[in-house]
This record gives C-alpha cells, structure tokens and sequence, in this order.
C-alpha cells in the first residue's frame, strides 16, 4: 500500500508535489493552495480566522483574544486523523501564529491506534529549505528525487549569484511581511534577498521575523521595497497597502518615489 501522508503546511505540501508525491497526500491545511491539485485535498487543519475578509489589526485583536484565552487559533480533525490514519504528518515549530505547531498536533494524535510519523520542519535559512527537501524525500521515500530537485534549485541560486559581483550596485532592499502591526521578514527571507543582490543589514540570516515601527522602515530608507504578507494573496496586500500609502514620509522612502515597490503572493 502507498504511503499516506498529511501535510499541515503549504511549504509541506509544494515540497511534496514538487517530488512527485502528490498522489499520495490525502490531506492538507486551509491555506494549501499550491500547486492548484493542492487545493483539491480534504482539509484537516483550518485557522479559526479567516484573513481574506479581515483587515491586519482585525486579525491581530483576534488571534491576541483567542491566544488570551489560551486556546489554540488552529483546529485539527482529528476524527478524519483517527479514519484515515496517515503514515506521515508534516508540521513546523517556526511559528505558532502561522500554521498548527508540532505541540499542537502531537496532543492531538495522542491516544491513535497506529501512530503516525510527525515530521517537524524548522529550516531558518535558506540553506536549512534545501535540507528540509531532502528530509521529507528521505522520510517518504523519495530521495533520488529531492536529490535531483535540491540540484536544479541550487543551479537556480549559482545563475542568479553568478550575475552579481563587487562592482555590482547593490540596492537597499527591505521585505515587510506583515502590516499594521509591521513585520519585517526573517529567517531564510535575508538569504533571499542577500542572493538575489540586495543590501539588507536589519536582520540576520536565519533570526525570527520582528515587529518593528514606522520610523524605523523612514529610517532603512530601502531602494526597492517587497510586500509578501504572511498567510496572503495579492488581493488582500492590496487592501493592506493603503494603510502604507498614509503613513508620513511614506512617498519620500526612495522606493516609492521611483515606484519599486512590489506586492508578492
């Protein structure tokens, strides 16, 4: 029989996909909407808030209650856990607010007649992403294929790099990941930017993302500014960005003023 796996996490799930174990993931979270066939899975995990229909600070005072009251912002089916009794279950610990965390599913499984296999990712840098590939390849049986896919990811990074140099201009860039409250992007999200050719001296590769003031994105000044809200699609940083476009010395950053600002899904 093929292995049955359940993953908690979009990354989890394009990561499957991308091995070519699609077929057989049988059950996703809410927010598991890539590739397309993704969307197509049973959902198992759903957040108790729905952000396409509330604004940031809405989300913030709901998650701050639910959290105040100490209950968990994510339910997890545990009846469809306990039917279809995965052999594999992907889930994180990077953070809490994002998706259902490895606590939270651990709990949940306690007691099942055949226990699964909870596999935790937890990369912080971007090299940490390549090795999470090759730990869900080896877990689930398909390591020649995460073998291949780190190889084209790292020819990916090696062409971008090899385009840069020490007479290359490297413009400030700053990534904001969340919007009244600002967050400014951790993790592997440096890395990223650093690769691609960016100066980005707020954070380190691999340290948690942070909550910052406005004051302090005036102060960075960026060259080109990327708006990858955390959890969203293009239409609600569309809806979130007005609140930017008030803030004072908001068209006097120089990414705005030469218009390289960039909304990211």
């Amino acid at each position: 029989m093929s292995m049955k796996i359940c993953s908690l996490l979009p990354s989890g799930t394009e990561i499957l996909f991308a091995l070519g174990l699609g077929d057989r993931v049988i059950g996703v979270s809410d927010l598991c909407d890539y590739p397309p066939e993704a969307a197509a899975k049973p959902v198992v995990s759903r957040s108790r808030i729905d952000p396409s229909v509330l604004s940031s600070d809405q989300v913030e005072a709901a998650m701050s209650e639910i959290l105040r009251r100490g209950e968990n912002p994510y339910v997890l089916d545990r009846d469809w856990l306990i039917q279809e009794s995965p052999d594999v279950i992907l889930t994180q610990d990077i953070c809490h607010v994002c998706e259902i965390d490895a606590d939270e599913v651990a709990a949940v499984i306690v007691g099942m007649e055949v226990q699964p296999q909870i596999l935790v990712l937890q990369p912080r840098t971007l090299e940490d992403v390549l090795g999470t590939i090759g730990q869900i390849g080896g877990v689930c049986g398909a390591g020649p294929e995460a073998d291949h896919l780190i190889y084209s990811l790292r020819r990916r990074i090696a062409a971008v790099e090899s385009k840069l140099g020490p007479h290359v201009p490297r413009p400030k860039v700053f990534s904001l990941e969340g919007i009244n409250p600002l967050v400014v992007g951790g993790h592997w999200i440096p890395d990223l930017l650093l690769s691609a050719g960016g100066e980005q001296t707020m954070l380190e590769p691999g340290c948690p993302a942070r909550r910052l003031e406005w004051d302090e994105v005036i102060a960075e000044g960026p060259d080109k500014l990327f708006v990858d809200l955390c959890s969203s699609d293009i239409a609600r940083g569309l809806r979130e960005v007005a609140w930017l476009a008030v803030q004072p010395g908001w068209s006097e950053i120089p990414a705005v003023a030469s218009g390289e600002v960039y909304l990211i899904d």
